[in-house]
């Protein structure tokens, strides 16, 4: 998964303001192997990395250099890919049992029965959906987080809280006239980004319940949404904004991607692009009443 800068930045100065700069170091760190002793002249001070590497990336992605040296690099890319085994007929099975529902209840019947992705064996909860099954309007979010997994629905932490509050200003509301989901149905642990083979097995699930939906519009919540839907490696930076058209059941869907509402908590003055495509999304949707 291809990070666009702003990303990077966000994630470089999430592990140096949690202390966490050992993952901007070009080999992993054992503290459990016991510390060598050494003389007070030439003890390294215990922040070096923090202080000096840390600082030094961040002001190179933000004066526009090359994004990350080879050893950040490295240690960004563990952050994102889960190191589980891949399952080479999951995907197959996870397709073949989606394609068997013909009814939301029964997809829904069919994850709950689902062993083929291992996330499932660390969540407590199994976050299919929420909303109204006959709204015009899906929405495909990312993965559950910490209070999803909790309550078993999806969007109901702070930024669900903040997504209720952006879909409000059109006359949007999951009571009413909205359905939502996410592409991976179980919380990866730590809140990690999903690996590749979770979102392929995860996927033929995702692509059966829109089917069985059939929204005249999806909005694409976060990159992840964006990019396995839409199978491309463009970041959401690029995306969103941009309507683009999904094939799915024989059918031609409107797409439009959106931020997520956890990054423009981060980067508050992306609300102005938020703004815009909520007003696109509103334009398209008068245009088709």
């Amino acid at each position: 998964m291809q990070l666009e800068r702003p990303e990077i930045i966000d994630l470089l100065k999430f592990h140096i303001e949690a202390d966490c700069a050992d993952v901007l170091d070009g080999m992993p760190v054992n503290h459990f192997a016991k510390a060598e002793p050494t003389s007070p002249e030439h003890a390294t001070p215990k922040h070096s990395t923090l202080e000096t590497k840390g600082p030094a990336a961040l002001a190179s992605l933000q004066e526009g250099a090359t994004p990350l040296t080879p050893s950040v690099t490295r240690a960004v890319i563990p952050a994102q890919i889960n190191p589980a085994a891949p399952q080479n007929s999951a995907a197959d099975d996870g397709a073949t049992l989606a394609k068997t529902a013909t009814t939301l209840d029964e997809l829904a019947a069919a994850l709950e029965n689902f062993e083929g992705c291992g996330l499932k064996k660390t969540a407590k909860s199994t976050v299919f959906s929420d909303g109204v099954s006959s709204a015009r309007i899906m929405i495909v979010g990312e993965a559950p987080g910490r209070d999803e997994d909790r309550t078993g629905k999806p969007f109901v932490g702070r930024s669900g809280q903040l997504l209720d509050d952006m879909m409000a200003t059109i006359g949007l509301s999951r009571a009413s006239n909205l359905y939502i989901a996410n592409v991976i149905p179980w919380r990866p642990p730590g809140n990690r980004a999903p690996s590749v083979d979770e979102l392929e097995i995860c996927k033929p699930f995702i692509m059966r319940q829109i089917e069985l939906i059939a929204p005249e519009i999806i909005v694409l919540v976060g990159g992840t949404s964006a990019k396995t839907l839409l199978n491309t490696e463009t970041g959401i930076t690029r995306l969103r904004g941009k309507w683009q058209t999904l094939e799915i059941g024989g059918r031609d869907i409107l797409a439009l991607p959106f931020f997520h509402p956890a990054y423009v908590l981060r980067r508050p003055e992306t609300k102005i692009d938020v703004w815009a495509d909520l007003c696109a999304l509103k334009q398209k949707l008068d245009a088709g009443s």
